[in-house]
């Protein structure tokens, strides 16, 4: 995806104006020249020395010269900026292209292209441009990068012009700037059997109706072009007019993905701290069931949910992969740290109906929070948990992956209500996990009997 903006800066005075703005623009040079010709004219002025005076005038008043020369040059420059993405993953690369256009009828002269970019992408990048002709454009690019999740601003361009000497410089900026968000990394999951419904369509076996208008009922009104086999006899005796079936359809099987944000669940702070390693999980697996074809939605601890309140809050049957993805990317590209203390948000809106198939990522949970983690099993037809314990990422090496410890006394409960719950060592791959979840549901159905797949 590229983004851009473009904006034109024609005489920029707009920051004050007058001879002050002029002044402020002189460098050190010439501020040294301004100095020496003030303390030459003084010197001549006591010692009587004409030709000191001269030389003493030509330093004052050269870089005064300079200064207004260059204030009252009026350039009529368009600039622009694209971002070649303009969303990437932490830790990956966006390239910014920036475009100058001399749009008025005078050559400039050596210009000092320059981008504001915040410090966690990079330094600040700055261009030489040479004189660029009337119609002439330049352009140049440059690479940002950022380990950290978030949206940052890019902009406003700037432009410093200069005089041949190097006494005066002046800033001319632009107004527009663009925003690149950077998402968290996303790992690609080995599909494993996780749930009774292995594929977005037709495995769980569940049928909905297939809606001709957001107004139907069952059955409806009959429409011309309607198929006569569909009529329903009953119905139109009934209502004194002919009525049809509506046809049936398999319904999408459902994930929600739920995400404690809970600041008090979590220790530490950074890339490899336990919060972005459950935010970064939970983005692999809302994409990974997304490309599986299932109905979506991300929630959190507040009860929030992406990507929004209609039809469950899930993304519908109609909606573009990429861009419920895009979306819920979006949201947890900026999530932090909510101030709850509980859980009991979240369950409020899981109690609300069929969840299908519910993951979990979880930080330190008490007694009383993972009992209110274990009854949200009650409503979703297949739940994985996996829980990050501050202690663990707080300090130590970390632990080669291996079956969770049955004896957390919250992953205890946690199994217990039918939960298959995991605990994460400090920095384990996400597909060792995930390939440690499915072991573990695989020995709990082998162990009562059941089969099923997800």
């Amino acid at each position: 995806m590229d983004t851009g903006g473009t904006d034109r800066s024609e005489d920029d005075r707009g920051e004050g104006g007058g001879i002050r703005t002029a002044l402020s623009g002189l460098t050190t040079r010439g501020r040294s020249f301004l100095a020496a010709g003030i303390a030459a004219a003084i010197c001549a002025y006591v010692l009587g020395q004409s030709d000191l005076l001269r030389v003493g005038l030509l330093l004052s008043v050269l870089p005064l010269l300079c200064a207004a020369v260059l204030y009252r040059t009026r350039y009529r420059v368009a600039g622009s900026r694209r971002l070649s993405p303009g969303r990437v993953s932490a830790g990956a690369e966006a390239r910014v292209h920036l475009r100058v256009d001399n749009v008025s009828r005078l050559p400039t002269g050596l210009l000092m292209l320059q981008d504001r970019v915040p410090y966690v992408l990079g330094p600040r990048p700055r261009f030489v441009l040479d004189r660029v002709e009337p119609g002439g454009r330049r352009e140049v690019s440059y690479r940002v990068r950022s380990d950290l999740r978030g949206r940052y601003p890019l902009g406003p361009l700037q432009l410093r012009l200069t005089d041949p000497f190097g006494l005066c410089e002046l800033t001319r900026s632009f107004s527009t700037y663009d925003t690149l968000t950077v998402v968290p990394r996303v790992e690609a999951l080995p599909p494993v059997r996780l749930s009774g419904e292995a594929r977005g369509y037709g495995e769980g076996r569940q049928r909905s109706l297939a809606l001709a208008g957001d107004d139907d009922v069952i059955p409806r009104g009959y429409r011309h072009g309607d198929d006569l086999r569909r009529v329903h006899w009953r119905s139109t005796a009934r209502y004194g007019e002919l009525m049809v079936r509506r046809e049936e359809q398999p319904q999408r099987a459902r994930c929600t993905v739920l995400l404690d944000t809970r600041g008090l669940a979590y220790d530490g702070a950074g890339p490899d701290s336990a919060f972005e390693w459950a935010v970064s999980g939970a983005a692999s697996v809302l994409v990974h069931m997304l490309e599986r074809g299932f109905s979506v939605r991300l929630l959190t601890d507040t009860g929030d949910s992406v990507p929004g309140e209609g039809a469950d809050g899930f993304t519908g049957a109609s909606q573009g992969t990429a861009d419920a993805a895009g979306l819920m990317m979006d949201t947890l590209a900026v999530i932090d740290h909510s101030d709850g203390t509980g859980l009991s948000r979240a369950y409020d809106v899981l109690r609300g109906g069929n969840e299908g198939l519910l993951v979990a990522f979880f930080g330190d949970l008490d007694e009383e929070q993972a009992a209110v983690a274990a009854r949200m099993r009650q409503r979703s037809g297949g739940a994985v948990a996996f829980v990050l314990d501050g202690g663990v990422w707080a300090g130590g090496p970390a632990p080669v992956p291996g079956p969770p410890d049955g004896g957390g006394e919250r992953l205890r409960m946690l199994r217990e209500a039918g939960w298959t719950a995991v605990g994460v060592p400090r920095g384990a791959p996400l597909e060792d996990v995930w390939r440690l979840a499915d072991r573990e549901r695989s020995g709990l159905m082998a162990a009562s009997g059941g089969e099923g797949t997800g």
